[in-house]
Order: C-alpha cells, then structure tokens, then sequence
C-alpha cells in the first residue's frame, strides 16, 4: 500500500503531466522520464531531453490489460496470458498502434506497451487515466540508471516534476523483457 506522501507524489506528477509536463519517476525495471503518450509537444520533449532520434520508438506504459485495446486493435489473445504469466516486467511490441502521440509508433506502426505491476508506476498510469511514456532517464547512448543518485545531472534539469518517492532504491538495473506480437499471433522475442 502506498504511503500518504507516496499518493501525493503521484498527485502532483499527474497535475504536471496532464498540463502537458515531463516527469522523472520510479518505473517497474528503473527510473523513467516520462509523460501523456497522446501529447506529441510533450513525446517530443522526451526525445530532445534524452538527445536521441524520433525514429527510435518509446515503450509506453498502462495501468492494467484492459487498457491495452485503446492504444491497439491488434491485441490477440495470447497478449493476455504473455503479460499474466511472465515473471519479469514485459513490454509486448503489437501492431495498430492507435491514440498515441505519432512518434511513439514505428514506422510499421506498432507500439511497445507494458502494463505495469508495480505499485507506485501504476497507481500514476491510473490516476492520468492514459499510457505515460516510460524510457530510461538517462542520455541515449549512456548507462541507464540503476538508482535516482546515478542520473545525470542534464536529465534531472530538464523534466518538470521529479518524483520523490523511490529514491533511496536502486534496481537490477534490468530492463524488461520484449516480445514483438503480431495480430495474427506470430511471436519473435527481441530481448
């Protein structure tokens, strides 16, 4: 159960992000910058603060499976047992991406979603009522952070809102794992 000073973190961060904000907050695998998955101004400042190229796809994040349908039409059934039975937080690469801020999507027009199981990262996707970005929060081509004390001081700057909460925690530093799933339940594991 999150604390009362966690819940108001949480508050605070959705206020940011729903006036088009970008964050800094604990994730399921490491810390993540984030924001609305459906705002391109915000999307597009993610890209610009991690310095990388929008051709390069960003994992988004939702609260439970049954959000998953809004941002594809293309969920097949096995998505479903893939996300309940994995053990590690898993992002699932689907087709048809759909209410999303353009660059999330690659140019095949899929999408990397995660519905995460983690309390603090999920009680922010519910509150925000929408998937929120969710890459690492770090510089592209630099390590990713295995804790709040190993991010780089142009990141911390840049974002909006930095999250409380989590700080004293540091991870496995594993990010999750990536299953690319078609419609027509063809599986290939990228990672």
């Amino acid at each position: 159960m999150l604390s009362k000073e966690s819940l108001a973190d949480i508050s605070r961060a959705v206020d940011v992000i729903r006036r088009g904000g970008v964050i800094l907050y604990p994730t399921d695998t490491i810390w993540g910058i984030g924001c609305d998955a459906s705002n391109p101004e915000a999307v597009e400042r993610v890209y610009r603060i991690k310095q990388r190229a929008d051709s390069k796809a960003l994992i988004c994040l939702v609260a439970s499976d049954a959000m998953l349908p809004f941002y594809s039409d293309a969920i097949p059934d096995v998505a479903y047992d893939l996300i309940e039975f994995s053990e590690r937080p898993l992002t699932l690469i689907v087709d048809r991406a759909r209410n999303l801020a353009p660059t999330l999507m690659a140019d095949d027009g899929s999408v990397g979603l995660r519905v995460t199981k983690e309390e603090f990262s999920q009680t922010l996707c519910q509150r925000c009522k929408r998937a929120i970005v969710s890459t690492s929060a770090n510089i592209s081509g630099h390590p990713s952070p295995t804790g709040f004390q190993d991010i780089e001081p142009a990141i911390l700057e840049a974002v909006d809102y930095i999250c409380t909460s989590r700080r004293n925690e540091k991870s496995d530093g594993k990010p999750s794992s990536i299953i690319k799933i078609s419609a027509t339940n063809e599986i290939k594991v990228i990672r």
